[in-house]
């Protein structure tokens, strides 16, 4: 769906007050649309369920193992740094490797030529990824649920930790993916993110770690929304496995608030300057190295 058509679309549908108002429900019913096309993609199913299965299997795998002075199962200890994990991933990865390859194929120079077409772009965007998290949450905690045991879900702490850490993340993606006019280099964001997931006490408590790999790992969300899923999810006892014996809410809270206000004075000066970039003669000569690179 183009964003000339999701803007006539939201304008018929009497949902427009202004411009900037047409263009966020323009955004908002392109990205349900995309939503639903991943239910139809092979490669899209691909993605939702071969990641998470392999997860599964490690966290399995882990249940006979407990957290080091506890006799709680690490697996269960695992499931909520994993889901955490899964938002970061789709907040910063998914993102910038999905605005990489649109720019390429000229999607963004379209965007740019209806008015307040990039707000609906962005917001399109957003739905779509906070759908596949919601998505990605499910397919990977039905199933733990039933195999691990001393799981408790707060759901209050657990949607307000989701909800921020999207903040948090998005705009993360953003500024990255503007980066990238070739969606193999955005590749590249993957080595940094799995370095910091293992330093992030994500499959093993960061407490065991040296202090200054500790420190690195606090900078960044990808610990706080670990650490913000597992007091949402585990037991009160098993704070003890954590940096000063403590779930750390507030910090958890400071910390992605942080990140999310940087993130949104950053990423539309990014973008606007990457939009301003791309012209026809740009997106004509990216097809032309494409098509040099395929054959």
């Amino acid at each position: 769906m183009s964003p000339a058509t999701t803007t006539r679309t939201a304008t018929r549908n009497g949902f427009a007050t202004n411009p900037r108002v047409a263009a966020v429900w323009a955004g908002v019913a392109r990205g349900r649309a995309e939503l639903g096309q991943t239910f139809r993609t092979p490669q899209d199913l691909w993605n939702y369920f071969f990641p998470n299965a392999i997860l599964l299997v490690v966290m399995f795998f882990m249940k006979g193992a407990t957290v080091p002075g506890t006799s709680f199962s690490l697996g269960s200890r695992t499931l909520p740094s994993v889901v955490g994990m899964g938002v970061a991933f789709t907040g910063m990865v998914s993102l910038a490797m999905s605005l990489a390859v649109e720019r390429e194929d000229g999607t963004l120079l379209r965007a740019k030529a209806v008015p307040n077409g990039m707000l609906g772009y962005l917001i399109g965007k957003i739905t779509l990824l906070s759908g596949m998290v919601v998505i990605g949450q499910v397919i990977i905690l039905v199933p733990s649920l039933i195999m691990l045991d001393g799981i408790s879900i707060n759901w209050f702490t657990l949607a307000w930790v989701v909800v921020i850490g999207l903040v948090a993340t998005l705009p993360i993606g953003a500024v990255v993916g503007s980066l990238f006019s070739n969606p193999r280099n955005a590749g590249l964001v993957m080595l940094p993110m799995m370095g910091l997931t293992a330093i992030s006490g994500i499959f093993y408590p960061i407490s065991s770690m040296p202090d200054w790999l500790q420190g690195v790992a606090q900078v960044f969300p990808i610990y706080w929304l670990g650490l913000g899923m597992r007091s949402a999810m585990l037991p009160d006892a098993l704070r003890m496995a954590e940096i000063g014996d403590s779930w750390r809410q507030l910090e958890t809270l400071g910390v992605l608030v942080a990140w999310a206000a940087v993130g949104l004075l950053l990423a539309p000066m990014v973008m606007r300057r990457m939009a301003r970039r791309e012209s026809g003669s740009t997106v004509a000569a990216r097809r032309e190295r494409a098509m040099q690179r395929v054959t």
